[in-house]
């Protein structure tokens, strides 16, 4: 491989954007069990990965090429874009639909995070808004978000390693945090549990579960 690999090399822009998302996680996650820590600790090291080859070192493009012989005249930094041999437009459908479910999955999540802070207020069993749709949108729209991100817009070996990773340690998360509100709501919950589904809207529900995470119930 003789040639250069555009988009890589800016070290500061990678080190900002680690920063802020990383803030933007911890804030709303707010870890306070060890699963919880953990939960996070892997998305952390999803973003670290993501960035440090979006914006610093190429590395999953150099392994391929190393090791599988990746070498043609489309050799960008971008996995899709090199894969598909479609240079810069490659690029840019990526980047576009990737950004699309990140920002979906961003509103997701922030909803849910208010409807389950008002109930908490409230102390009581929140089944409204998004909460018709799934048991977690919050964990429902981090996963569409990470997906979009880290699978869509900017794949890299590491991101596609950690993601069903994060997906298994947040689904063993949400079954612990719903134990926990049995015993507090019992067969109200329970109801509500059997009902509705715990992260993917049931076939057909998809587009009334995006149009409420543009609403506040």
């Amino acid at each position: 491989m003789n040639e250069n690999i555009g988009h890589s090399g800016a070290w500061a822009i990678t080190i900002i954007m680690i920063v802020v998302i990383s803030w933007f996680i911890y804030r709303y996650l707010a870890p306070k069990t060890w699963k919880e820590w953990a939960g996070a600790g892997l998305i952390q090291a999803f973003i670290i990965a993501l960035y440090a080859e979006m914006y610093g070192f190429p590395l999953t493009i150099y392994l391929l090429v190393r090791f599988f012989g990746l070498d043609n005249t489309n050799l960008n930094a971008s996995l899709w874009s090199t894969l598909l041999g479609m240079g810069e437009l490659g690029m840019l459908i990526s980047m576009v639909l990737g950004y699309i479910l990140l920002f979906i999955g961003v509103g997701i999540f922030l909803q849910g995070w208010r409807e389950l802070y008002r109930a908490k207020q409230q102390n009581s069993l929140v089944t409204t808004g998004l909460y018709r749709y799934v048991r977690h949108p919050q964990y429902a729209g981090l996963f569409l978000g990470l997906f979009g991100e880290g699978v869509v817009h900017w794949p890299t070996l590491f991101s596609l390693a950690l993601f069903p990773l994060i997906i298994l340690a947040y689904f063993y998360l949400a079954r612990n945090e719903e134990r926990k509100v049995i015993e507090q709501f019992g067969d109200e919950y329970r109801e509500y549990q059997a009902c509705v589904p715990m992260f993917i809207p049931v076939l057909g529900q998809f587009r009334e579960f995006i149009r409420a995470s543009k609403h506040s119930k």
